[in-house]
């Protein structure tokens, strides 16, 4: 296929996710899917930064761009280059283009390491050479073989009765693909069991299950088998946090939904997230999201009804 065809083909497949998506969020901003993992979404304007988990995952544009913050790393997607993910990283995010005659339209489809290190063997790739790990989040060109995949899989969604047999072997498909393209060697790194890369992302995993308990450095490094030095690194290049700032985010952004959605008290929420003191908690807190807690679940639920 010449360029010319390549780019032309790239724009039929952008337009007819943007025509897909559009239908599919007629009713609101989300839409959940019977996908698993799939979800869909639509913003008739920008939106203000907001702290949000990614999860190891792929995220397309098909229409506007989005800007993630990951540390002082500033990250951009849009139609012609998606975001991949490979850990649960805590971010901030901001939708920088949309309008209600050209509204964002984007997607996520979440990724299981195991399957992804299932099809490195199914595949017949190659392991990664041993490297230093990268940040777990970086962007990616979209290609026209995963455009039309992406594409295939959320027309599905018209056509739900053939979901539970043809689902899973696009979402392969695109896994495949993500794995040969320009981003590859990362997820790579991260699904190969024994990799320095493998062993951090074991410990987010603990981190994320256990972020209430107390944090001990070093026998978390000892657990998924490195020195507190080796680990502390490393950790910081994948997550741009040290381990204790990543429970820390963790913490807070659970004791936020906890208010907001579950309308706990700050001091109720701060203990159930691991916080001893209802002070220290509001501090932080007010330091992450630019208010105390009362006045900004009052703000955010203020948005929400407007």
């Amino acid at each position: 296929m010449n360029a010319q065809d390549n780019e032309t083909g790239i724009e039929a497949g952008t337009q007819a996710l943007i025509d897909c998506i559009a239908r599919l969020t007629e009713q609101g901003e989300r839409h959940s899917t019977a996908i698993p993992g799939l979800g869909l979404f639509k913003r008739e304007c920008e939106s203000e930064p907001t702290t949000g988990l990614y999860e190891p995952s792929i995220c397309m544009v098909a229409q506007g761009a989005k800007h993630v913050l990951l540390g002082d790393d500033k990250l951009v997607y849009d139609p012609r280059n998606y975001l991949l993910t490979s850990l649960h990283l805590p971010t901030v995010v901001q939708v920088r283009e949309a309008s209600p005659e050209k509204p964002y339209y984007g997607l996520r489809l979440k990724l299981d390491l195991k399957e992804v290190a299932q099809m490195m063997v199914d595949s017949e790739l190659p392991a990664p050479r041993a490297q230093q790990p990268n940040l777990g989040m970086e962007t990616g060109e979209v290609t026209k073989p995963l455009l039309d995949a992406v594409v295939r899989l959320v027309q599905l969604l018209e056509h739900e009765e053939d979901i539970p047999i043809l689902a899973p072997i696009i979402q392969k498909e695109i896994v495949y693909r993500l794995l040969i393209g320009n981003q590859g060697m990362r997820l790579r790194q991260i699904a190969s069991s024994g990799s320095q890369s493998h062993q951090v992302s074991k410990a987010i995993l603990w981190l994320k299950d256990n972020y209430t308990q107390p944090l001990k450095v070093d026998d978390l490094a000892q657990e998924v088998g490195m020195s507190t030095s080796t680990f502390h690194h490393h950790f910081r290049t994948m997550t741009a946090l040290s381990p204790l700032q990543y429970q820390k985010q963790l913490r807070l952004q659970e004791a936020r939904r906890l208010m907001l959605l579950e309308r706990k008290d700050a001091a109720t929420a701060a203990f159930e997230v691991g916080y001893e003191s209802p002070s220290q908690f509001s501090r932080e807190y007010s330091r992450q999201f630019g208010a105390p807690p009362v006045r900004d679940i009052m703000n955010l639920r203020q948005l929400a009804a407007s």
